[in-house]
């Protein structure tokens, strides 16, 4: 069985192994960061690999007959990370 370890970071919680690429939160870090396993007490060592931003949501809001009408829009920034290690 593959180790794997429970991180939380941009207040969700992810299942990673080593190897695993996900999106999370936009961090701030230059090369690689550290997270913290929040069962075990592992320590999970990942690299950046690129930073970027979601597709563009549309948000509208309209009320009928009393001519009210908005649209915005926003794209979530993200950093795609690569789970280099998982330590005890």
């Amino acid at each position: 069985m593959a180790e794997f370890a429970i991180i939380k970071t941009g207040g969700k919680q992810y299942k990673v192994s080593i190897g695993d690429t996900i999106k999370i939160e936009k961090v701030e870090a230059e090369k690689t960061i550290e997270l913290d396993d929040i069962y075990a007490g592992k320590k999970v060592t990942a690299s950046i690999v690129s930073q970027g931003r979601h597709p563009k949501v549309k948000i509208f809001k309209f009320k009928p007959k009393k001519r009210y009408k908005r649209t915005r829009g926003h794209a979530q920034k993200y950093t795609l990370i690569k789970i280099e290690s998982i330590k005890e």
